[in-house]
Order: structure tokens, then sequence, then C-alpha cells
């Protein structure tokens, strides 16, 4: 073995610990480096299991049994329970980082391409961060995502892939979308196939091939929008679908209709702090003012195309 040496020492280390040899401040400090180094990733649960082997792994070592069940051990009980410790250590602490422990991926300033063991590929954007659990790909194929990627998902109709963001996720068969998460931001982008996004108090939004899923940056925010190219100017088009509010504060609703689509609306002061529910699905803003209007119990006046006031 290529630490066959090494080994060795720490057995005979160990050995002499059990049995209560005399060993000298140097051994006791590397036995102790040792121990730690050992169970430093070990998480709780695992190492109650080794404890477990260790003591199943003893018990030919045993003699009979005497009063009160009590056990006397066999005069080489030391040395191989040093033995057993030793290697249950060892391999417990080998097999968690073996057999247990995520791979992780990070792309440090450049992009970095991974191939996941169903061949599905993910392109992690600078300063992202991938955690694959070792029971990947499993039934349901489960990723966690800091920061932006590009996924291009294996198809599967029986396994899911679900991509575990900051505070939302997206759920697929096979398909290729983008994942951005900038702050509060969060942007689901659709290049092929479909996606489901879910995020807490939001209804699952469904996309198809050049469709968006944001949150504007607000929580309980969910947003569907068609990007298109003009085929005339050439231009990109966003076309809302959908904007719906669950249990947001009229204040932020109206800042993300102002921020992203230039609608000022002008409304009573007391207001500003009332939480809404609303499905903005209207096909005009006239009409989408008009139903926030009727939430709130006002009247509606309109000044120009991105004006409004909302009195009593």
């Amino acid at each position: 073995m290529k630490y066959s040496k090494a080994e060795a020492f720490v057995f005979k280390l160990w050995s002499r610990e059990v049995s209560g040899k005399e060993i000298s401040k140097k051994e006791s400090e590397v036995l102790e480096l040792w121990k730690s180094e050992a169970s430093r990733n070990l998480d709780k649960n695992h190492i109650q299991e080794s404890k477990i082997k260790v003591l199943s792994g003893l018990e030919s070592y045993f003699g009979r049994p005497v009063k009160n069940n009590v056990f006397y051990l066999r005069r080489n009980f030391y040395s191989a329970a040093a033995v057993l410790l030793l290697l249950f250590g060892l391999t417990g602490f080998f097999s968690y980082q073996i057999f247990f422990k995520p791979d992780i991926y990070v792309a440090a300033e450049s992009n970095q391409v991974i191939k996941l063991k169903d061949g599905s590929t993910v392109m992690l954007l600078p300063g992202a961060k991938l955690t694959v659990e070792k029971s990947f790909p499993a039934k349901t194929r489960v990723v966690d995502l800091q920061g932006d990627a590009v996924f291009k998902v294996a198809k599967s109709k029986i396994h899911p892939f679900i991509v575990k963001a900051d505070g939302f996720s997206t759920r697929v068969m096979g398909t290729v979308f983008k994942v951005m998460q900038r702050g509060a931001n969060k942007t689901v982008e659709l290049y092929e196939g479909k996606v489901a996004v879910s995020s807490p108090g939001n209804a699952v939004s469904y996309l198809t091939p050049n469709q968006r899923w944001t949150n504007f940056g607000s929580t309980h925010t969910a947003a569907v929008i068609n990007d298109k190219t003009d085929k005339k100017s050439g231009k990109k088009i966003s076309i809302l679908l959908t904007l719906t509010f669950n249990d947001v504060s009229f204040k932020s609703i109206m800042e993300i209709l102002y921020k992203n689509y230039g609608i000022s609306i002008r409304y009573p002061e007391e207001i500003a702090e009332k939480k809404i529910t609303a499905d903005l699905t209207g096909s005009s803003w006239d009409e989408n003012v008009e139903a926030l209007a009727f939430i709130t119990g006002l009247e509606v006046q309109k000044e120009n195309n991105t004006t409004y006031i909302l009195k009593k």
C-alpha cells in the first residue's frame, strides 16, 4: 500500500494509547491531530453509525458472559480494538468523502461546463456554485444552484430534473434553460422544451420557448414575459403575459409597475402599506389599473397613456 508506513505508525500509536502504555508528548499530539482531522467532516449520524460498526466488529473478541452480563475481554482485546477502531475510523472518514459528501462545482472567474451522470450538462457562469448529491441521479434529479447557470437537461419522462435556487425552483423533464440570480432578482429563461417555475406564495408558472419568468426582485411576485424579435426592425420586444402579486404591499406594486413599465399611479397615502393579491392578465394597462382600483375600492382617472390617478 502507498501509505503502509504511515498506517503502521498510526496503528502502533493507537494500540499503545488503548492499552494504557506510556506515550510521549509528541506522540499524543500526533494522535490528537489525526483524530481531529479524521472526524472534522463527519456529521453526528455518521459518527454514530461508525460506532455501531466498531462494536459489531468487536463482538468476536468478547469472552463468555459472567455475573450481571458483564463480559471479560481476552488478552489480545486491546490490540484488536486498536486495529478495528482505526480501521473503522479511516473507513468512515473516507467513505463519507467518497460516497456521501456532495460534489461541489464552482466557477471562479470564467465559465465552467459540468457534465452530470445522467448526461445533462451545466454551464456555470462566473461566481456560480452547483451542489450535486452523491445519490444523483435518483428517481427525481435534484441539484442546488447559487448564482447563474445554463442547463441542458437530458430528457426523461419519468425522472424530473429540479434546480433548487434561492427562494424558487425550476422543474423540467428535458430542456435548455437559464437560471439567473442577481440579489433579490430571480429569472428563468427558456430556450427549448417546457419548464415549471415555482416560488413560495405564488402559483406555478409554466414556460414555453422564448418565455421567461421573473419576480422583479420582490417576494410573492411572479411574471411571465414573452420575448420576441420584430421582423421589420429586428428589435427585441417583450410582452407581459401574466403578472401576479400575492399579499404584496400596494406601494411595492406601484414601484414595480413604474420601474419596469413606466406606469405611474398616484394614490392615497393610507393604502401604501395595504397588502394586495392581484392577477394582472388584462390586455391593456387600462384594464390592469382598473383591476387594482376595484380591489382597493377606488376610482380611476387617466391623465395619459402611462399616468393614472386613484382617488376615493
